[in-house]
């Protein structure tokens, strides 16, 4: 449910309609709230913490000036989000090196990888869950011991073209008419750096809608949200939850369940950013023509 000046409102005019929800269990969000607990990593003049849905984790990190963030035999592409415009890196891998500005959007490559921030700051980097070293140390871990209901497991897209390699993006993306948010994918995530929230939501224009089988990660980088989540009610009483209502300050990493209804709102008076991610990257708003980088990274050719 969308209001009608919400690019997703013709997208989900013309969808098909949502299979019925499962009713043999349904899991419930999970929250990391990085502003209320130690890092899970400490290494290289950074501090990092981890948090994880089923097919994506995220790792956010301050570093201190000079400091480094390493991936020695990394499975797969990473996303890396510098968020503000005086954190510059420095980013290579597998003998390529990119001086990258900040408020820019990184895609690394598999293999051996080193961030280096020479003025310090916050830097969120962004992986499948195929990096099990990764996995184990998240804050909820125990979480995904067995895999969560509902959720189609990660099948990575095809290879970028012209091979893997340091593929930076500056986030300076102005608002388009018709165009949802600032969007770019890999070959095993899509990130949508929403355009700014400057002061709280309109509660007259929120978009409560529910994903069928992939989950939604909520990071929040600036400000405070709401995130509201109602579960479906089923024949069996079992498996009903409550709603929730989790005011979470950033940053902080929500993951929203499948086939969980929700919506989030800013809620702080300056600004309110938020990051939605996806693994693997949603065919939906691909064929809407919304991503940004689409002509490096090809769909599969049995979803175009």
């Amino acid at each position: 449910m969308y209001d009608p000046s919400d690019p997703r409102s013709r997208m989900a005019a013309t969808a098909p309609a949502s299979k019925p929800a499962g009713a043999q269990a349904f899991a419930g969000a999970d929250y990391g709230l990085f502003y209320e607990t130690g890092p899970q990593i400490v290494a290289d003049g950074a501090r990092t913490w981890l948090t994880r849905g089923q097919n994506f984790l995220v790792g956010q990190s301050e570093v201190d000036a000079g400091g480094s963030l390493s991936r020695p035999n990394q499975p797969d592409e990473y996303v890396l989000l510098l968020p503000d415009r005086d954190t510059p890196a420095v980013v290579e891998a597998n003998g390529e090196r990119v001086e990258v500005g900040g408020y820019s959007l990184v895609i690394v490559p598999p293999g051996e990888s080193r961030i280096t921030l020479p003025k310090g700051g916050r830097a969120t980097r962004i992986f499948s869950t195929r990096s099990e070293d990764l996995n184990s140390a998240c804050s909820n871990a125990d979480s995904y011991a067995a895999p969560h209901p509902n959720v189609t497991l990660l099948e990575p897209w095809p290879d970028p073209v012209g091979g893997f390699r340091i593929r930076a993006y500056s986030l300076d993306v102005p608002p388009t008419p018709g165009r949802f948010g600032r969007i770019f994918r890999c070959t095993t995530l899509m990130v949508n750096y929403l355009d700014p929230q400057h002061g709280p939501r309109d509660i007259t224009k929120l978009s409560p809608h529910h994903h069928d089988d992939f989950e939604q990660g909520s990071l929040a980088l600036d400000g405070a949200f709401t995130h509201h989540l109602r579960w479906p009610w089923t024949t069996n009483l079992n498996v009903w939850r409550d709603d929730e209502h989790a005011l979470v300050r950033s940053p902080s990493l929500t993951v929203i369940p499948p086939p969980a209804i929700h919506t989030s709102r800013g809620m702080e008076a300056g600004l309110n950013q938020l990051v939605d991610i996806f693994s693997p990257p949603r065919v939906d708003f691909s064929k809407q023509g919304w991503v940004l980088n689409a002509d490096e990274y090809p769909m599969p050719a049995s979803l175009g």
